[in-house]
């Protein structure tokens, strides 16, 4: 491929690189400190090979793979990572959100292309802190530091199996870069708004579906469950019958937290049954086939009898909660996440911060101060 113009002698180019022995086609910038390449197609724009720090090694191979399999670019790291062993072995939900996190990452926008088509070598902490900063700037703080956390980790594994440039010098790049300051959004209900809109819910579910006031009927008792175990609603959604025990249900926390029995009570009792027996009412009203084993007969169904997703009753919860505004069941200053029942429960678990702590599943007290908002109650200085 023919490239470039006739070179000039630049004093700023890094002392270790002799520019006459630099492949045809790579420039440095003396703004950025950076090199990079023209790519002319789909129209020319520039593509980033390297910093300060790359070597002549590094610059001419970057040239002759730029034409062939991009090797050595974020999208071929991520690829790697995606196609390992360690990947595999996640859980399919986990392997879900990285992949989103992927393309997220692999479509960012660069002044030099899509942040896939970057190099490794260019790739510094400054750069990723300027992008994390940028994307807070666009106003979304949680996706910077959701992309943030998978750069740490795919960079990390390059590391330990040797697919990191040498210019990183066995360094995390991505370690060292100030997260972005995230609001707390979880919207913890009052115990009036809560009980009101379980009570909108329940009523909405006594309507016939589709007609006005109708509101999807697994709603107050997934609301019910997520409350009174103190679960995230994809917890709830991946119930299934062999989380019924004579002694209570069985939570499936996730994200690291231990799992416990949650003692059967009057309120789960008929939550619980109810999901069971509209689960029953949507599979025979649509034959949809059951599965055989306890663990794939799941609690919380759609209407034709397949299990709900989590996108599905997010969905389900705004109108629900929208619907409760409109209807002045609550204020728009009153309204709540679905997340924010997790919060709710913790916060309403009789006893000492430990007990707190068991009932999370939560392995250090750290975390339940997240999620518990109760003010502690103490006794006049001197008496």
């Amino acid at each position: 491929m023919s490239r470039g113009r006739p070179r000039k002698l630049d004093p700023t180019v890094p002392p270790h690189i002799d520019p006459r022995r630099l492949p045809k086609g790579a420039y440095w910038d003396r703004t950025s400190r950076t090199w990079y390449t023209i790519i002319p197609t789909p129209k020319p724009h520039r593509h980033l090979i390297g910093d300060a720090r790359a070597s002549l090694a590094d610059l001419h191979r970057a040239i002759e793979e730029i034409d062939g399999v991009q090797r050595g670019t974020l999208s071929w790291l991520v690829a790697k990572y995606h196609g390992s062993t360690d990947f595999k072995a996640l859980a399919q939900s986990t392997q879900d959100s990285y992949a989103k996190d992927r393309k997220v990452a692999e479509a960012r926008k660069t002044r030099f292309g899509p942040l896939g088509d970057i190099r490794l070598s260019a790739i510094t902490r400054p750069a990723i802190q300027n992008l994390i900063e940028g994307i807070t700037e666009e106003g979304h703080p949680s996706k910077a530091n959701h992309l943030l956390r998978y750069l740490r980790l795919v960079f990390r594994w390059g590391l330990n199996h040797g697919e990191a440039p040498a210019s990183w010098k066995l360094a995390n790049p991505a370690d060292g870069v100030k997260a972005a300051k995230e609001a707390k959004a979880f919207k913890m209900p009052t115990p009036a708004a809560l009980e009101a809109v379980i009570a909108y819910a329940r009523a909405g579910a006594a309507r016939k579906a589709h007609t006005e006031g109708s509101l999807s009927p697994y709603l107050w008792a997934t609301m019910e469950i997520a409350y009174r175990c103190r679960l995230r609603g994809i917890e709830v959604v991946t119930l299934t019958d062999a989380n019924h025990t004579e002694a209570g249900i069985v939570t499936n926390r996730r994200k690291g937290s231990r799992d416990n029995v949650v003692a059967w009570s009057p309120s789960l009792r008929e939550a619980w049954d109810t999901l069971v027996e509209l689960r029953k009412k949507a599979i025979d009203r649509h034959d949809t086939p059951v599965p055989i084993r306890a663990e794939q007969r799941v609690l919380v169904v759609s209407q034709t009898g397949t299990p709900l997703s989590k996108s599905g009753l997010d969905t389900a919860w705004q109108r629900l909660i929208t619907k409760a505004i409109e209807a002045k069941v609550i204020t728009e200053e009153q309204r709540f996440s679905l997340h924010g029942l997790k919060h709710r429960g913790i916060t309403d678990t009789k006893g000492n911060k430990a007990d707190k702590q068991t009932a999370a599943g939560h392995k250090t007290p750290q975390m339940t101060d997240r999620y518990d908002h109760e003010l502690p109650v103490s006794k006049p200085a001197g008496e």
